[in-house]
């Protein structure tokens, strides 16, 4: 027992020095820090931003209720380069007339929406109007709950809307607060949006933001209302489909793009010249592509910790031979190796990890920076978080043992008389 505090005392002591030793040499400290600031930095800064985007996705990403994908011209996704480009470009537009196909042949699916979108858009309340930056969705009755929009206040769509082509409008919470005072009921009130004047019959739940992109920004109109007024053939139609549950949700793609296939006329063998998402897959895409990304940042932030790492044995041997005689001293007066050599690799890790503590935090802030512009909460990755610790002590260790060596095999004679 003794013998362990005897021994937990040295270590108490080489670490008190070593701290000594670093507040001495400050300026040399802090370029020594440099490095290992600098690539712990990249690395959880990356980190933190990879979560915070992730975040966003899924976060808009609900848009899609559970076992729901939708069916659509173009991908959703992130390749959008000119190759890509290239070959959808000629891809025609699903038309209302095929998207009913799907709803009417699709046994497998519990509610099936179809949808159309105009974009760009000036609303006017009296003598108010928003930004042209709306979004008018037309929707049929399923459309409002496979997007997972849930009414706050009011009614939803109803099929007699449908039916009728009533111009009636559910609006979105940032044009609510843009357009009515707080003590104005927006339900009832008739709005103006491109010539057309429709009643507020319900307000959808706040959503929040997504990739900085406001999700309250829009409302929805009957798809019938919005064909008498943009024509079925002004865009592509969108279908969301919602299987009857998560054992038949593959059985239920697979049915629906056969039905749709037929629609379009695309023959045995071919490509689809239309694609399906969900949730799950736009979150996957990102992670694949991000992967990448994040293996190179590291790889470029390695080079930065290793030559931080030898930095450090640098700084050290100038160390060693600067306090050679202090080495002797605490030799002449019973310091035994090991001692010496816990000091000034103690000594190395202290540096290490102090910049690996400044260098997380700091990539703790700068990452989170899009989680303050995008309303997002705060990400923390405690993963990598104790991986750049556990990085910075291993370099402190690897490029520590050298000098630790060569100080404790200072002979202490030789050491008192060095100058």
């Amino acid at each position: 027992m003794s013998k362990t505090l005897f021994e937990w005392s040295n270590i108490r002591e080489s670490f008190a020095m070593a701290l000594s030793a670093i507040r001495t040499n400050k300026l040399r400290s802090a370029l020594t820090l440099v490095g290992i600031i600098v690539g712990v930095f990249s690395i959880i800064a990356v980190m933190t931003a990879m979560g915070v985007l992730r975040n966003s996705i899924e976060q808009g990403m609900t848009q899609l209720g559970a076992n729901t994908f939708q069916i659509q011209k173009f991908p959703s996704g992130f390749d959008s380069g000119p190759e890509m480009r290239r070959r959808l470009r000629n891809r025609k537009d699903i038309t209302y007339e095929q998207a009913l196909q799907v709803r009417d042949k699709v046994t497998l699916a519990d509610a099936i929406g179809l949808e159309i979108w105009q974009f760009g858009l000036t609303m006017f309340w009296q003598d108010k109007k928003t930004n042209p930056n709306i979004s008018i969705a037309g929707e049929n009755v399923d459309g409002v709950a496979t997007n997972n929009w849930i009414v706050d206040n009011g009614r939803g769509l109803n099929q007699e809307d449908i039916d009728k082509a009533t111009n009636v409008i559910i609006l979105g919470v940032n044009i609510v607060e843009k357009l009515f005072p707080p003590q104005v009921n927006p339900i009832g009130e008739r709005v103006r949006v491109d010539g057309e004047i429709y009643q507020v019959i319900g307000v959808f739940e706040k959503k929040g933001s997504a990739l900085g992109d406001n999700q309250d920004n829009f409302g929805v109109i009957p798809i019938t209302a919005y064909f008498q007024k943009y024509g079925k053939r002004a865009r592509s139609i969108n279908i969301m489909v919602k299987a009857k549950s998560p054992v038949v949700y593959d059985d239920c793609v697979e049915q629906s793009r056969a039905i749709l296939r037929v629609a379009r006329g695309v023959p045995p063998g071919q490509d689809d010249d239309f694609s399906y998402f969900s949730n799950e897959g736009i979150i996957e895409q990102f992670n694949d592509i991000t992967s990448k990304f994040r293996m190179a940042v590291f790889g470029i932030s390695s080079i930065a910790l290793l030559a931080a790492g030898i930095g450090i044995m640098n700084i050290m041997l100038v160390s060693v031979t600067e306090r050679t005689r202090e080495i002797g001293i605490r030799k002449a007066i019973g310091a035994r190796r090991t001692n010496i050599l816990t000091q000034f690799i103690l000594e190395a890790i202290v540096l290490s990890e102090i910049g690996g503590i400044i260098g997380i935090l700091v990539g703790i802030l700068a990452g989170n920076s899009l989680a303050i512009i995008w309303s997002l909460p705060v990400v923390i990755p405690y993963d990598w978080a104790v991986i750049g610790f556990v990085i910075c002590s291993i370099i402190g260790i690897v490029f520590g043992v050298y000098p630790a060596w060569k100080a404790s095999n200072l002979d202490p004679i030789e050491s008192l008389r060095y100058e």
